[in-house]
Formats: structure tokens, C-alpha cells, sequence
């Protein structure tokens, strides 16, 4: 004899995967454009001049660091320096930008390591480590 309960059953079953077979395949396809826009957007952020361009907030760098008037005025000039030569990095071929960057972090630091106590330092390379991070630079 032919159960028409059971039929009902399995025509459920195989509505329910049909349906978790498209989900899951949509979610696979939305997964994959998200990581494949991401990566442009990698790529497209160490290519834009925007990357390079760092203009620091001496107030709020003051504040976070907790620096006296001397450190103030030592971190400014310092601070300026790196930014002009964070821009001349806009400029360079594609090849040397990398290197650009790492010779002219390597130079901020050892000039902030001589100002900064230890404290105030490592809080400095959070922060500039989280800067060069957010723009796609430190890879």
C-alpha cells in the first residue's frame, strides 16, 4: 500500500534541503565577493595618496603620551618631519614605496625612542603601528 504520510514527509524533507543547499550557497558567493572587495580595497589603499598623508593631532598626541612642554615641542618638529616625508612617499615609484616607509618609520623611532620615556614609548608604537595598519602600509 502506498503511505501518503510518509510521501508528505520526504517531499518536506527534500524542500528543506533545497532551501538550506541555497542558503548555504548564497552565503558562500556573498562570503567570497566581501574577500575578493577587501582585497582590492588592500590594494587600492597603499596605491591612493590618502595612505601616505599623516597629519597628527599634537594636542591629542600629547594627551595620549602624557608629555611634558620639552616633549611637546621635540615631538612637533619630529612629528612634521615624518609627515613630509610620509607625503614625498606618494610621489615614489610603486618598487621603492616599502622600503621608503620602513627606512622612515625605522628613523621616526630611534629619533622618539631618545625623547620618550619607555612608557610613553611603547604606547607610541601602539599607536603609530595601529596608524600604518588602519592605511594598509604595514604588511
Amino acid at each position: 500500500m502506498f503511505n501518503k504520510s510518509a510521501c508528505n514527509n520526504r517531499t518536506q524533507e527534500r524542500k528543506k534541503g533545497k532551501k538550506m543547499k541555497r542558503l548555504v550557497l548564497s552565503m558562500m558567493v556573498m562570503m567570497s565577493m566581501t574577500m575578493a572587495f577587501a582585497e582590492n580595497e588592500e590594494e587600492n589603499a597603499t596605491t591612493s595618496m590618502e595612505a601616505y598623508s599623516i597629519n597628527v593631532n599634537m594636542h591629542s598626541l600629547a594627551r595620549a603620551l602624557n608629555l611634558n612642554s620639552d616633549q611637546i615641542e621635540y615631538m612637533d618638529d619630529v612629528m612634521s618631519a615624518f609627515s613630509s616625508e610620509m607625503n614625498s612617499v606618494a610621489f615614489a615609484s610603486a618598487d621603492s614605496r616599502k622600503a621608503m616607509v620602513n627606512n622612515i618609520v625605522k628613523k621616526n623611532l630611534s629619533t622618539t625612542r631618545s625623547v620618550l620615556n619607555s612608557a610613553q614609548y611603547r604606547k607610541y608604537l601602539m599607536l603609530l603601528n595601529a596608524t600604518l595598519n588602519n592605511r594598509g602600509l604595514n604588511k
